[in-house]
């Protein structure tokens, strides 16, 4: 079973930056796909940003793009978000998303994934 767990999240003014980190354990499991996601109360869970493990092909969300990239460190099994010119717009909930096998489907999609953690808030407030 893995597990994700996620880190960097917190209070900033706009125009400011974050990074985001999640890091899936055991290190022994190998991961096909994870990503970011996000979350305001009475909104469905969006798609922010995924990046598959082998080819490293990146993805994101469109009014993301530009502003936040999503890396991962294979060695640590760890990925990360880091985002610059933060909007009040992009406060939420941010949740890091896991996939352990190749399948079908939109890495936009919440229910392509299978492993899911706890969450961390993001504020972007002046």
């Amino acid at each position: 079973q893995v597990q994700l767990l996620e880190a960097g999240g917190g209070a900033v003014q706009p125009g400011g930056s974050l990074r985001l980190s999640c890091a899936a354990s055991p290190f022994t499991y190998s991961v096909y796909c994870m990503a970011w996601f996000r979350q305001v109360p009475g909104r469905e869970r969006e798609g922010v940003a995924a990046i598959f493990r082998t080819s490293s092909n990146s993805f994101y969300t469109d009014s993301v793009k530009g502003r936040f990239t999503i890396s991962q460190d294979n060695a640590k099994n760890t990925i990360y978000l880091q985002m610059n010119s933060l909007k009040s717009e992009d406060t939420a909930m941010y949740y890091c998303a896991a996939l352990t096998y190749p399948r079908s489907g939109s890495w936009s999609d919440p229910a392509f994934f299978t492993h899911w953690g706890q969450g961390t808030q993001v504020t972007v407030s002046s």
